[in-house]
């Protein structure tokens, strides 16, 4: 499969239609290479950018949380996760968040992928972290209930993914980053 690179559409206007506390949907109107001209919708979310982290008790545990989606109306098992602060940068970010969601802190924090959420409509970017070296440590987080913490092996990875409670993709590409990463470590 061959690779180039296009030139991107000029963006001739952006206009604000609605704004929240979280975001604004803005409409842009770009002009393609090809002089064709349209409007598109997208989600404008603030500058400040996410971190998720992968907690790994061992080898082959890792800590999980399940949290209220207001999105889907649903609990799910996912990830501890959150935005920066002012003032931080990502790896204090994902340690402050994992204190705060799963009662622990990382001694080894490691940069796995930078990660964007339907780019079609909207520019969220979370940095995605392996936390090793877990040391139990508890912050008083900003969640309005108290979150269930519990472990799963990655060795049943395949398993975790069948449930139901388990379905926000970008959790499930870092799951199996972290397997991968780790299969090959042990190769």
């Amino acid at each position: 499969m061959g690779h180039f690179m296009r030139q991107k559409p000029e963006i001739l206007d952006t206009k604000l239609l609605t704004r929240s506390h979280l975001f604004g949907i803005e409409q842009v109107h770009l002009r393609f290479n090809n002089g064709v001209e349209c409007h598109f919708e997208r989600l404008r979310t603030p500058p400040i950018a996410g971190v998720m982290c992968v907690p790994m008790l061992d080898d082959d545990t890792v800590v999980l949380i399940r949290e209220y989606g207001a999105g889907t109306e649903e609990y799910h098992l996912t990830l501890p996760k959150g935005g920066y602060e002012h003032g931080e940068d990502w790896r204090e970010a994902a340690n402050r968040e994992l204190q705060e969601e799963a009662g622990y802190g990382a001694g080894k924090l490691t940069l796995l992928k930078d990660m964007t959420l339907s780019p079609g409509y909207m520019g969220h970017q979370i940095r995605v972290a392996l936390a090793e070296e877990l040391y139990e440590s508890r912050l008083p987080g900003d969640e309005p209930e108290p979150l269930e913490v519990l472990t799963w092996p990655l060795s049943r990875l395949e398993e975790l993914v069948e449930r139901d409670d388990m379905n926000e993709a970008r959790v499930i590409a870092a799951l199996y980053m972290v397997r991968a990463r780790q299969t090959q470590a042990k190769s």
